[in-house]
């Protein structure tokens, strides 16, 4: 029985190494150009439900997640899946998947290269056939300005595909002084009756806010801009979409993308 794989020798090694460098370097120079286009403030043509009517500006309805699952066999296998759902009822109006198999590796900092493809697809499938839920603003897994580098996932996807999203983290990135322990103190701490954090850092930098999106969570969801937004009306959305700790939209897309992976395996 053949087997393919190998020790590298030193000279294999850094080749290896210099490949993953000048990878690394051509990624830099792609999020130094697409931050350069980045909005952190309000700039769409809709208004949130709640808001007064200014002019004859459309009601936000259609609002998108998208989340890429994995195989449990196979970590380069994963499904990435979009949907759509009507603000006022949560109803889901549109979903579709891609499997696809990943040829580029995890490395921190730079997951938007690994993901964003599938899910930029997905997003251009729909608008190329002028359906008519395309979403006004995009929840993602993932984080936007909340990076070490100031430009993860959400804002990745935002920029290309000329968005207004938002990122919406599990966990967080140790960025600016921040710490996962440090800022579950500060929450619990906080009398706020709302259950949000400003997350500042060190220096003075507000990168995003942590939330108790559900009532008795321990847990917080960490919330950032990912274009086209402020933190304030992205915060303001995801309270309106939050049923459980993860706002629907990011749900609804995890539970369809595992449910699509274990239909094809």
């Amino acid at each position: 029985m053949m087997n393919d794989a190998k020790e590298p020798s030193s000279s294999e090694g850094n080749c290896s190494s210099e490949f993953q460098s000048s990878q690394q370097m051509d990624w830099l120079r792609v999020q130094d150009s697409l931050k350069g286009k980045l909005i952190t403030e309000d700039d769409f043509e809709w208004r949130l439900p709640t808001r007064e009517k200014e002019g004859s500006c459309e009601i936000l309805k259609y609002v998108g997640g998208v989340d890429l699952s994995f195989s449990k066999d196979d970590s380069s296998i994963a499904c990435g899946t979009l949907v759509v759902l009507d603000l006022q009822t949560h109803n889901v109006v549109y979903e579709d998947s891609s499997i696809v198999r990943l040829h580029i590796p995890y490395v921190p900092g730079f997951l938007a290269f690994r993901e964003a493809p599938v899910l930029l697809e997905l997003l251009d499938k729909m608008k190329n056939n002028d359906h008519g839920f395309y979403p006004q603003l995009l929840m993602v897994d993932g984080n936007g300005l909340l990076h070490p580098r100031g430009f993860g996932l959400a804002c990745h996807i935002g920029v290309l595909a000329d968005l207004p999203t938002v990122g919406v983290g599990k966990n967080l990135h140790h960025v600016d002084g921040l710490t996962q322990s440090r800022v579950r103190e500060l929450l619990q701490a906080a009398d706020s009756p709302e259950n949000v954090l400003p997350l500042i850092g060190d220096s003075g930098c507000t990168w995003g806010a942590a939330m108790r999106s559900s009532q008795g969570s321990l847990k917080p969801i960490f919330i950032s801009v990912g274009h086209r937004i402020s933190l304030a009306t992205a915060i303001e959305i995801v309270r309106m979409t939050c049923r459980f700790r993860v706002p629907e939209p990011i749900r609804q897309a995890d539970i369809r993308s595992r449910e699509c992976l274990r239909n094809n395996q």
